[in-house]
């Protein structure tokens, strides 16, 4: 089983855990992990570009000119397709591009994520990470303190207001909750700062496949 350090906010190491290797031992498979990574993204695009065929661009209800005798080519809208103003062909429609991988995919995906962080010594364990307030400053100090204060998400047990918020003003860190915690977000930061009651959720969410 891989050991890592535990901290205090501070810095000061306090003890050490023992990681699940079913979790953070896992085999790293990155044709996985890059799988999973592009269906979260493909599930976040909203889908709402859309453009209007001639059919329902506005006006052009009547012929333009006479079809014989004027020497033009023929038309019948002035809304055609090859007018300026006119509609547009196969443009884009509102659509869903979401799609959904087995559970299975999922979480091996995360596990391999995780364990790549381990494997990398970009995993910080935290004793605890506490804010009777929201405090930008206090969360800076924090994430300075293990040169973490670039690309860095941070994972606590269950949604943490007050984590959330003093987190959410400083460039490149990202608060999650385990349970909402991605493989894109893992593959997108280049640390992990984690409390030990994450991990231990994480743990006993993961193993069982």
């Amino acid at each position: 089983m891989p050991k890592v350090p535990v901290y205090s906010t501070s810095g000061e190491q306090v003890g050490e855990m023992e990681l699940s290797d079913e979790v953070f031992g896992e085999e790293i498979n990155e044709a996985v992990i890059y799988e999973v990574a592009l269906s979260q993204m493909a599930n976040a695009r909203v889908g709402t570009a859309s453009t209007k065929t001639r059919g329902e661009v506005r006006g052009g209800g009547r012929k333009p000119w006479r079809q014989k005798g004027t020497g033009r080519a023929r038309a019948g809208s002035i809304r055609s397709p090859l007018w300026k103003g006119g509609g547009v062909v196969f443009g884009p429609k509102p659509r869903d591009y979401s799609y959904r991988l087995p559970r299975k995919v999922r979480r091996l995906a995360l596990r391999s994520a995780l364990s790549s962080k381990v494997a990398e010594d970009n995993l910080i364990v935290l004793d605890s990470l506490k804010f009777e307030e929201p405090k930008t400053k206090k969360m800076l100090e924090i994430l300075k303190t293990f040169d973490a204060d670039k690309k860095t998400v941070v994972v606590t047990e269950k949604n943490n207001e007050n984590a959330y918020k003093s987190a959410r003003n400083i460039p490149g860190i990202t608060h999650r909750s385990a349970e909402n915690l991605s493989v894109l977000d893992i593959v997108t930061h280049e640390k992990l700062l984690m409390t030990k009651d994450a991990v231990v959720h994480l743990e006993e969410v993961l193993s069982n496949g």
